[in-house]
C-alpha cells in the first residue's frame, strides 16, 4: 500500500516538533489525517516505542497549542503492513484560529493548509478567523497582539479606586473566556494601534498648519492629553459688567470634553485611520469613523435615543466616571450653547460622524451683526429662517415659498450664509441649505 501527502493526508517519518504545526494547520483549515511511521515517499516505516512517540505527541499536541485543541484530536496507535504506525486524526476545531502558544497569535504561530503543505496564515486570513469564530462586535474579538501592557490605564484605575486584576479584566472583557486579550484590550494598552491626531489651521480652511499632534498609547491616555492640548488653545476672553470682570472660554469647555469622548468611545475601530480633531478659526470639528450605529438616524440620536457600537468600552468609561449616562454627550453639547443663541451642528454620512463646535465668540460677533444690520428681520429674511426650520431646502423651493425673484433669493442666501446663519449642504443641482 502506498500512501501520498495531499491537502488532508500529512506523512511524518519520525516524531518531530513540525507536529504541532500540521495540527494546528488541519485544526484550521480542513480535517486532516497526520501518519507518523511512513516516509515522504510513502512507505511504511513504522515507528518503535510507539507508546512513547504517542505519549509525547500527545503532551506536545495539549501543550503547545492554543486554544485547547484536544477535543478535535485523536491518537491512535494502527498495524499498516504489520508495523506499527502513529495516526492522528485532526478536526478543524470550533474555536479558529489555532495557533503555536510560544510564536502567539501572528503568522509565524497560525497556520493553514495549503495544497499539500502547511504554511503561515496572513494577518487578513487570521483576522477573517477571528471574526468568524467570535461575530462582528470588534471589542469582543480577540486581539492579535497578546503581549500587552496597561501602565497607563492601572494608573487611572488606581486613581479612580477601581481594582483592575485579572479576575476585573475578564468581567469587563477585557479578557476573553480564553484567557486572551480581546480588541478591548487593545485599545486601553499602551500598545494600542490606533491614534488620535489634531490639526490647527490658520483661518477658517484647510490651507496653513499652524500646528498638529498625534497622540498614541492607550485610549484613556490618548484622550487625557487631547483634552490637555485643546484646552491651551481655548482661549479666554474678559467682559466686564460694571466693574465686574467675566472671563469666557472661546468655547465651553464641557461641549469640547463631550465631543472629544463621543468621538473616541462611539467610533468603529475596525477601520485603521485616526480620529481626527481640526481645529479652525471659527470652530472646533470632531470627526470620528464609523457613523450612526445601524438602524439608528441622526435624528433620533439628536432626541437622546442611544445605542453604543462599543458597549463594552462606554462601560468601562462609565465606570471611570468619565461619561455619567449613555445617549446625554449630544443634549449637554447643546445645551452648552444655548445661552450663546448659536449652534453645534453634527452631521453624518457613510463611515463617519462630524460635530462642528463654533467658536463662542467669533460666532456670536455674527449673530449680534445680523440683528444689527439694516435688514428686515420681520420681513424677507425672516421668512427664509423660518422656511429652513421647517427642514432642509432647496433654493427653488424657499424661492417658490417666499415669492421673490431668484436673483434677490440667491443673494439673500449668500448673506445670510456669510453671516453664519445657515449652511450651504451639497453642490449644483443637489444644494440645499440648513438653518443653524
Amino acid at each position: 500500500m502506498r500512501f501520498q501527502e495531499s491537502f488532508n493526508v500529512e506523512l511524518k517519518e519520525i516524531l518531530t516538533t513540525e507536529l504541532k504545526k500540521e495540527v494546528v494547520a488541519f485544526a484550521n483549515t480542513c480535517d486532516g489525517t497526520i501518519y507518523i511511521g511512513i516516509n515522504d515517499k510513502g512507505e511504511v516505516v513504522g515507528i518503535e516505542n510507539s507508546d512513547d512517540v504517542i505519549e509525547r505527541a500527545s503532551a506536545s499536541i495539549r501543550n503547545a497549542i492554543k486554544p485547547d485543541i484536544t477535543m478535535y484530536v485523536t491518537l491512535n496507535v494502527e498495524q499498516i503492513e504489520n508495523k506499527n504506525v502513529i495516526v492522528i486524526r485532526v478536526q478543524r476545531g470550533a474555536s479558529r484560529p489555532y495557533y503555536i502558544a510560544e510564536k502567539g497569535l501572528k503568522p509565524s504561530g497560525v497556520y493553514i493548509r495549503q495544497g499539500n503543505s502547511s504554511v503561515p496564515a496572513s494577518e487578513e486570513y487570521i483576522r477573517k478567523m477571528i471574526k468568524e469564530t467570535d461575530g462582528d462586535s470588534f471589542e469582543k474579538l480577540r486581539s492579535l497582539n497578546q503581549d500587552l501592557t496597561f501602565d497607563y490605564a492601572n494608573r487611572i484605575f488606581e486613581n479612580t479606586n477601581i481594582n483592575f486584576g485579572d479576575i476585573q479584566k475578564k468581567t469587563l472583557g477585557i479578557i476573553g473566556e480564553d484567557g486572551l486579550y480581546t480588541n478591548l484590550g487593545l485599545l486601553l494598552s499602551d500598545q494600542c494601534i490606533h491614534t488620535l491626531k489634531i490639526a490647527v489651521f490658520e483661518g477658517k480652511e484647510k490651507g496653513v498648519f499652524k500646528d498638529r499632534k498625534e497622540f498614541k498609547g492607550s485610549l484613556l491616555k490618548q484622550i487625557t492629553e487631547a483634552f490637555e492640548y485643546v484646552d491651551l488653545l481655548n482661549k479666554t476672553k474678559a467682559t466686564f459688567e460694571g466693574l465686574v470682570r467675566k472671563d469666557e472660554r472661546d468655547y465651553p469647555v464641557e461641549a469640547i470634553r463631550e465631543a472629544l469622548l463621543n468621538a473616541v468611545v462611539h467610533r468603529e475601530y475596525s477601520f485603521g485611520a485616526s480620529t481626527l480633531i481640526n481645529i479652525y478659526e471659527d470652530r472646533m470639528e470632531f470627526l470620528s469613523l464609523g457613523g450612526i450605529v445601524s438602524g439608528l438616524s441622526l435624528e433620533a440620536v439628536m432626541l437622546g435615543v442611544s445605542q453604543s457600537r462599543n458597549e463594552k468600552l462606554a462601560n468601562i468609561f462609565y465606570r471611570l466616571h468619565l461619561i455619567e449616562a449613555y445617549g446625554t454627550g449630544i443634549q449637554k453639547i447643546l445645551l452648552n450653547y444655548e445661552k450663546y443663541g448659536i449652534k453645534p451642528v453634527f452631521k453624518t454620512e457613510v463611515g463617519a460622524f462630524l460635530v462642528i463646535l463654533p467658536n463662542v465668540h467669533i460666532n456670536k460677533a455674527k449673530v449680534e451683526s445680523i440683528e444689527s444690520k439694516d435688514i428686515n428681520l420681520d420681513s424677507d429674511y425672516k421668512s427664509i429662517l423660518e422656511i429652513l426650520e421647517q427642514g432642509i431646502k432647496s433654493r427653488k423651493e424657499i424661492q417658490e415659498d417666499i415669492k421673490l425673484s431668484q436673483t434677490k433669493v440667491i443673494n439673500m442666501l449668500k448673506e445670510l450664509l456669510s453671516l453664519g446663519m445657515i449652511e450651504k449642504l451639497g453642490n449644483g443641482k443637489n444644494t440645499r441649505y440648513k438653518k443653524i
